[in-house]
């Protein structure tokens, strides 16, 4: 018994040890005059530049949500940063106040283009990165995010959309996309109706763009957020079989386009 005791506090040291380095921090950088507040994870204890991913936030704004996913991709090397696309102390205060904020972006699709940039000029200055190995993902309001960086031509390793929206106010926009993409879809997501999709990959084939289009049964949208709640019927649930999936998906092609030196 306390040799298996002995070899438990070992093993768990071992675990902590191993993650002693990895810190998060938050903080501070600009898109013109605007500042705004990101959050930054990284294991200080790696040596030299590494792959590096910028997380886009959901509607309500860069929340628990991300820096949960950031702090997991951190513990496998990557130096990631959850991004602020509002700006410093705005965030809103219910989906009302959400859906007006977010419409603004997607409106506006070339301040939202901005404030990704920024995001991946202030990351590629990190010491730690590999500039060249940046990929940019997001989850629902993020996802679109994603997408709309790519279909910018920021020279990003990868663009991953994770139960985003998928139409383009600038289809021909399309062209400009030089990376790999992958879309994590809720399969019965009402948000993102089939239309949508087949536009989607109407758009993505004829550009001959590398993309992946992953749709998980049964899901709807925010399938990967436990605070969506669990009845799909509203159109915004957790899925726990498609947030496991869609987890692994992402690390498959995470190894694909900018995968970290074991």
């Amino acid at each position: 018994m306390m040799k298996i005791l002995a070899a438990a506090v070992l093993a768990f040291g071992a675990f902590i040890q191993a993650h002693a380095e990895v810190k998060s921090e938050t903080v501070e950088y600009k898109d013109g005059k605007t500042t705004l507040e990101g959050f930054l994870v990284q294991d200080n204890s790696a040596k030299g530049p590494r792959p590096a991913i910028i997380i886009v936030h959901q509607w309500m704004g860069l929340g628990d949500h991300e820096k949960a996913s950031a702090q997991r991709l951190a513990e496998k090397g990557y130096v990631v940063l959850a991004a602020d696309i509002y700006g410093k102390g705005v965030r809103p205060g219910s989906p009302a106040e959400a859906g007006k904020l977010a419409g603004t972006y997607k409106e506006d699709v070339k301040l939202f283009r901005a404030r990704e940039k920024a995001a991946f000029d202030y990351l590629k200055k990190n010491k730690n990165v590999d500039a060249k190995q940046i990929v940019i993902m997001g989850y629902c309001f993020g996802g679109t995010g994603a997408l709309e960086a790519a279909r910018a031509g920021l020279p990003v390793a990868g663009a991953v959309s994770i139960h985003g929206g998928l139409a383009s106010k600038n289809p021909k926009d399309v062209k400009n996309i030089k990376t790999k993409v992958l879309v994590l879809h809720g399969a019965i997501d009402p948000y993102v109706p089939p239309a949508e999709v087949d536009g989607f990959m109407k758009e993505m084939n004829e550009a001959k763009v590398d993309y992946q289009f992953v749709a998980y049964s049964g899901a709807v949208h925010a399938f990967t957020q436990k605070d969506a709640g669990n009845d799909p019927s509203k159109g915004h649930a957790y899925n726990e079989a498609a947030e496991k999936r869609s987890w692994s998906a992402l690390e498959a092609f995470l190894n694909e386009v900018a995968p970290v030196a074991k």
